[in-house]
């Protein structure tokens, strides 16, 4: 099973970055998918974006599109969020999360279920 080490986060204001990593450790990782989900004070967990681990493709929730962008280093076995233009309803811990199986293959990167492991969240806080 994988082991998930996010570093990055913090405070920032509002319309200012952040870049998030999250690197992966384990035997004989088969990487499928990498990604990024959230959760704020008292609300679900909900997914913010993910890559396509073969060819770097990706997806997006609609809140984040044309502000974050998401990559992946597949040497270091690396996923990078990098948060531009950042809002107030951004705040949350932000979670990687990773996908050895492809039960559900290339399609709903979205799902909360296609991921089995989890880093240990990292919080993100951005002030108005």
């Amino acid at each position: 099973q994988a082991r998930l080490v996010e570093s990055g986060g913090g405070a920032v204001q509002a319309g200012g970055s952040l870049r998030l990593t999250c690197a992966a450790t384990g035997p004989r990782l088969q990487i499928y998918t990498m990604g990024w989900f959230r959760q704020a004070p008292g609300m679900e967990r909900e997914f913010v974006s993910a890559v396509w681990w073969d060819d770097g493709d990706t997806t997006y929730t609609d809140s984040v599109k044309g502000r974050f962008i998401v990559s992946r280093d597949k040497d270091r076995r690396a996923v990078t969020l990098q948060m531009n233009n950042v809002r107030p309803e951004d705040t949350a811990v932000y979670y990687c999360t990773i996908d050895t199986t492809n039960y559900f293959g290339r399609q709903n990167l979205h799902l909360y279920n296609r991921y089995e492991s989890w880093g240990q969240g990292i919080q993100v806080t951005v002030s108005s």
